[in-house]
Order: structure tokens, then C-alpha cells, then sequence
């Protein structure tokens, strides 16, 4: 197993949203940063879906300290992983409509619980290129989640690459439903940041600090990935 964190105790429950594209900057280097943030819910996007990377995902856990299910990447791109902090439900896949010949799209979406905390619903998504399919790909996410006996009620919390800016008409869908409570910082390009696409969005908190960059200051972002995390302490 990687190393575990230091702090071991926290109240509330911290969610980071970090897209990996697809793992193929370095591993090593999106892992350190990960161990930096030391979340308890680390949602994903661009899982690598490759042949045999079931083995480059695992690694990738174990280097972050987080558990990692072991299904997600079956439908798309998005995943998941969990602390032991906390205690989570299997993770679900769920597809999401594109065009014939498109890239899938998905959303992933499992049950977590922080000792002493109520259980809260934790979704990753990532959004589209196409403005029309990120609104009705908001929708469809926010629906299917009323609709489901065992995800609807209670606290939730979105959060992943949402491919367009807070003037976007989706980021507005998931505002409109949703607090966003991430903090206002460009996340992309890592490299030269000057664009915020990757955003958390919660409901039912009762308080919510979005992450210090300071977390990071040392972490080796450029190297990582093309995109830098977000993440937010949230308390219910």
C-alpha cells in the first residue's frame, strides 16, 4: 500500500475532483499530488480505459493511499476513489447519451459515510465538448438521481470537469440546483491556468472551505496532468 496521511482524523468530509488524462503525463506526479490534498473522496475523470490498465489504476491507488473498487472505467471515463476515513458503497457507472461514433460519456456515483456524518451521495462527472449534450448530460444526472429510491434525498455533492466556464448554460443547471463550493481559481491548463472548468457543486452542507492552494505549493502539478484539482471541506 502507498503511504497513508499523517491525519488520520477530520471533521467533515473533504471532496477533490481531479481529471488524470487518461494517466498518460506522470503517475507518479498525479499521485503526490493527490497524497497532498489528502481527500476522503477523490472523484475522477479520464480514467485510463486502455487494455491492461486496470494494472496502471491500481498502481495509481495504492500510490495515493486511497481504495479504488475496481469498477469504474467500465462504461467511460469517470471513477472514483475513497480514503479509509470513510466507508463507501460500491461505485456505479451510469452512461450517458452521445451521438453514433461520439466518445462514451458517463457519470459515476456511490454512497459515503464520514463516522458521525449521515451518508452523502458523491457523483463525477465529465461534461462534453458540445454545449448542447453538457446541459441535457447535467439534466439527465440530476434526474436519475431523483429518481433513484437510494441516491435521492439527503446530502449531494457533484463535482468533476465540467468543459465549459460559470457563464456556460450547464455550469448554470448545476448552480441552479446545486451551491457550487469550490473555490474561483483557473484550473486549466496546468501549465498556465487561466481557465476554471473543473468545479464542486453541494447541497445539505452546512458549511463548506473551499481547498488551500497552499496544499499544493510543492506538489508537482505541471508534470501530473493537464488540469489541477479541486477540492472543498465540506461539514454536514
Amino acid at each position: 500500500m502507498g503511504t497513508m496521511p499523517e491525519n488520520t482524523e477530520r471533521a467533515g468530509l473533504r471532496v477533490a475532483s481531479y481529471n488524470l488524462r487518461g494517466l498518460k503525463d506522470d503517475a507518479r506526479a498525479a499521485a503526490a499530488v493527490v497524497r497532498a490534498v489528502d481527500p476522503d473522496v477523490l472523484l475522477l475523470q479520464e480514467v485510463p480505459r486502455y487494455p491492461g490498465s486496470d494494472y496502471a489504476i491500481s498502481a495509481f491507488a495504492r500510490r495515493t493511499g486511497l481504495l479504488w473498487s475496481g469498477r469504474t472505467r467500465l462504461v467511460s471515463g469517470t471513477g472514483m476513489m475513497t480514503s479509509l476515513r470513510v466507508r463507501a458503497t460500491d461505485s456505479q457507472d451510469r452512461r450517458l447519451r452521445v451521438g453514433l461514433g461520439e466518445n462514451p460519456r458517463s457519470w459515476t456515483v456511490a454512497r459515503v459515510q464520514a463516522v458521525g456524518l449521515e451518508p452523502v451521495t458523491v457523483v463525477s462527472v465529465h461534461l462534453s465538448l458540445k454545449e448542447d449534450q453538457r446541459v441535457d448530460h447535467v439534466r439527465t444526472v440530476l434526474s436519475e438521481l431523483a429518481a433513484a429510491p437510494d441516491l435521492a434525498g439527503g446530502p449531494l455533492v457533484v463535482g468533476g470537469d465540467v468543459n465549459e466556464e460559470a457563464d456556460g448554460r450547464a455550469w448554470g443547471v448545476l448552480s441552479g440546483a446545486l451551491t457550487e463550493v469550490s473555490d474561483d481559481r483557473p484550473t486549466f491548463p496546468a501549465q498556465k491556468p487561466h481557465r476554471r472548468i473543473d468545479a464542486i457543486f453541494a447541497r445539505g452542507h452546512r458549511t463548506a472551505v473551499p481547498g488551500d492552494p497552499r496544499l499544493v505549493a510543492d506538489a508537482p502539478l505541471e508534470q501530473a496532468t493537464d488540469h489541477l484539482p479541486v477540492w472543498v471541506d465540506l461539514t454536514f
